[in-house]
């Protein structure tokens, strides 16, 4: 059983995933906090709007599953970016998140390098992993950047907690194809845990050895609280963060059920570009006259594809004049 915070009483989980969706959760007894993603026609879409080989849609849904967790930190108004520079094959990915769920993003490749079965450390290379936060009422922004060096995504995203957020977390993602009756689709799932107690995490202190016997030890009921959370977390197998007959509180359940865990209300989770005409217009109407003109294609108009959701627009060279 797992209960809402705005629920008198616990509920029966649901059956089923639920699909494009961002779940937030509490472990209360050890100060957890965190957000399970499970992605479905959201990421299909993501994944196959262009001819990606198997290892880079891999690499982005990973991508995409991270943005969503990082992105989902921001409540209502605001916009998340993740983007990789590296000198591996994928060279840059770019995933946008926009509060409160909408999700797009695409991978830049040279298909002569990317080879069958690549790890995602590969795939990427060496460069840097840039994280960015804008809120929109504010006019804040943020940047995080941490060196991608060989691996993956979640191990960035501990190596960026560890040095721009301190707090302790954990990060789980997985990419699967699903293959039925109607075809195959590319599901997605992502979890993050984060040890958020009342106190500052504090170093843990060494057998006190030749110490007096009656000198005291730090407590160390916090960090055994965040120990023992990751240690269930990590319990976690990629099949269930993808798994469409696994709801995602009953994952959480299974997980965290001697502790108790508490459910909060799912987030939606969309696909959906930022990309219009009139952006695009605008755009083009920010160009030399001269430049507008050497962009004319062989129909006599001006063409552009959004990189996100390949959307090819035209435009009429006379509306700028």
């Amino acid at each position: 059983m797992t209960r809402r915070a705005d629920e008198a009483i616990a509920r029966p989980a649901s059956p089923f995933a639920e699909d494009d969706s961002l779940l937030p959760f509490a472990v209360e007894p050890l100060d957890l906090r965190g957000r399970l993603t499970r992605l479905g026609p959201a990421a299909h879409s993501i994944l196959t709007h262009y001819d990606y080989p198997p290892a880079v849609a891999r690499l982005l849904g990973e991508a995409a599953a991270l943005t969503t967790l990082l992105g989902s930190l921001i409540e209502s108004h605001g916009r998340f970016q993740l983007q990789t520079r590296g000198d591996g094959p994928v060279d840059m990915i770019v995933v946008d998140f926009d509060a409160p769920g909408k999700l797009r993003g695409f991978a830049r490749y040279d298909e002569s390098r990317v080879k069958a079965g690549m790890a995602p450390g590969d795939l990427l290379g060496r460069g840097h992993l840039a994280l960015t936060m804008e809120h929109d009422r504010d006019a804040a922004r943020y940047q995080g950047v941490v060196p991608l060096e060989g691996e993956g995504f979640a191990e960035a995203a501990h190596r960026y907690f560890r040095q721009s957020e301190q707090i302790p977390s954990y990060v789980r993602l997985a990419v699967a194809e699903s293959v039925t009756p109607a075809g195959r689709s590319w599901r997605v799932g992502g979890l993050l845990l984060q040890y958020l107690p009342g106190t500052p995490v504090r170093p843990r202190d060494l057998d006190p050895g030749d110490a007096p016997a009656s000198a005291a030890l730090s407590d160390d009921s916090e960090e055994d609280a965040w120990v023992e959370g990751l240690s269930l977390a990590a319990t976690t197998q990629d099949h269930e963060l993808v798994d469409p007959g696994l709801s995602g509180e009953r994952l959480l359940y299974s997980l965290f059920h001697e502790r108790g865990v508490t459910v909060y209300p799912t987030r939606r989770i969309v696909e959906s570009c930022r990309c219009s005409t009139d952006r695009i217009a605008n755009l083009l109407r920010s160009f030399a006259p001269q430049d507008r003109r050497d962009m004319i294609g062989d129909n006599g108009r001006i063409g552009v594809t959004c990189e996100f959701c390949r959307t090819l627009r035209e435009f009429d060279p006379a509306d700028f004049e």
